[in-house]
């Protein structure tokens, strides 16, 4: 039968390859940062990480970890119910749910299984999710695997919500779900505008704060500090694989009942080994940093304000944001691949994407702004991407 099989695979991926869509990997041989090593031996600038604080690589991090090492071992060997729960893993709850102004909070190996988990426990097919259009597929695909009845509304499109909050009303209990920054545009949700719906309509609101946590707010909390609705909003999931370190592990932080349900009854967290202590430690360690001082957020947030401002003076279509996410709108899938592979020449490492990533005819270049940027860096990349967009025509 492979046989068969294969010749199908073959096909297709000859025409991924002739479509101009196929996605390669670049190989890393250096610690992650504003500046990166490959496996040719190129030095280049990394924008297209998720380091939005610079922490992956930090030495207080890499302490904090060793230090787990030594007491703790390298891994728990079990999901967390039977043997696999260590003292870093209730701390590090904790203290989540102090920094988001929550009530308890679960760990995850990743807020894909975080989000991946969190329906089918809560809710059944009296119920219903009222979800956004751009939403992560972790979403997407967590409600899948729930029997609630599904809703979608337009992006960031109140009066579709409201619409279809209405037709909810036919159901038990109602939970809108957003992304607190969509990850492809870089905006950020109107929470405040979609509570205000919420309570309305009697309905729960979750916001996956995995882009937005530890960028978006004055001291990082994410869109509910934004809005001023810290501690008031019932589900909050995110990753400790982006601004928080870069590592791994997921979580789901909100009201206790919530939380102790899908400890009883959520089946990734039931099924899955616990996070390394050494995960755990050093998300702690970040935790306590984040509260000592905003030095990070701030200097990230000049650092996006100083590239949006020049690159939109140099001409390029640029999608308003709110977050560290810049996107460079190219429309073409081929043009992104090209002007990708030109910039790495240039020494700036940013990636391409396009469909099915983003939707046909809405190519871009996803920049990722990091406080490990210092100004040199971004002068140096909005330099190349000025030569670049004029050699290939983006820029007239």
């Amino acid at each position: 039968m492979y046989n068969n099989y294969q010749e199908f695979l073959a096909g297709e991926l000859a025409a991924i390859k002739e479509a101009g869509l196929y996605k390669g990997e670049r190989i890393i041989v250096s610690p992650q940062g504003a500046e990166i090593t490959l496996n040719t031996g190129q030095k280049v600038l990394n924008f297209c990480a998720n380091n939005y604080l610079g922490l992956s690589a930090n030495s207080k991090l890499i302490e904090a970890a060793r230090k787990a090492l030594d007491t703790h071992g390298y891994g728990m060997s079990s999901v967390r119910f039977i043997c696999g729960t260590s003292d870093l893993h209730k701390e590090l709850e904790h203290k989540l749910a102090e920094f988001f102004g929550t009530e308890d909070t679960i760990l995850y190996a990743a807020c894909f299984d975080a989000n991946g988990g969190v329906f089918e426990p809560l809710l059944s097919e009296e119920d219903a999710i009222i979800s956004d259009a751009l939403n992560h597929a972790s979403i997407i695909d967590g409600v899948r695997l729930c029997k609630a009845q599904r809703y979608r509304y337009a992006n960031a499109d109140m009066k579709d919500l409201e619409e279809k909050l209405t037709e909810a009303q036919a159901q038990r209990f109602r939970l809108v779900v957003t992304d607190g920054v969509f990850s492809m545009d870089g905006n950020v949700a109107p929470l405040d505008k979609i509570y205000e719906l919420a309570n309305k309509y009697n309905a729960m609101v979750m916001v996956d704060e995995s882009h937005s946590a530890g960028v978006v707010g004055d001291t990082g909390r994410g869109v509910t500090e934004l809005y001023n609705l810290k501690g008031k909003i019932e589900i909050i999931t995110g990753t400790l694989g982006k601004a928080f370190g870069g590592a791994i592990g997921g979580f789901t932080t909100g009201k206790k009942e919530i939380i102790e349900m899908l400890r009883q009854r959520s089946r990734p967290y039931l099924f899955s080994n616990s996070i390394p202590p050494l995960v755990a430690a050093a998300g702690i360690k970040m935790v306590e940093m984040m509260t000592e001082t905003n030095e990070l957020q701030d200097k990230l947030h000049f650092n996006t304000k100083y590239f949006m401002e020049k690159m939109s003076k140099a001409g390029f279509d640029i999608k308003p944001t709110q977050s560290a996410i810049c996107a460079v709108m190219l429309y073409d899938a081929k043009l992104s691949q090209e002007m990708a592979a030109k910039l790495l020449d240039e020494g700036i490492y940013v990636t391409g994407f396009y469909y099915p990533v983003v939707p046909k005819d809405q190519a871009r270049i996803r920049v990722q702004l990091s406080a490990a940027h210092e100004q040199e860096h971004l002068d140096k990349a909005i330099a190349a991407f000025t030569k670049v967009g004029r050699e290939l025509g983006v820029l007239k």
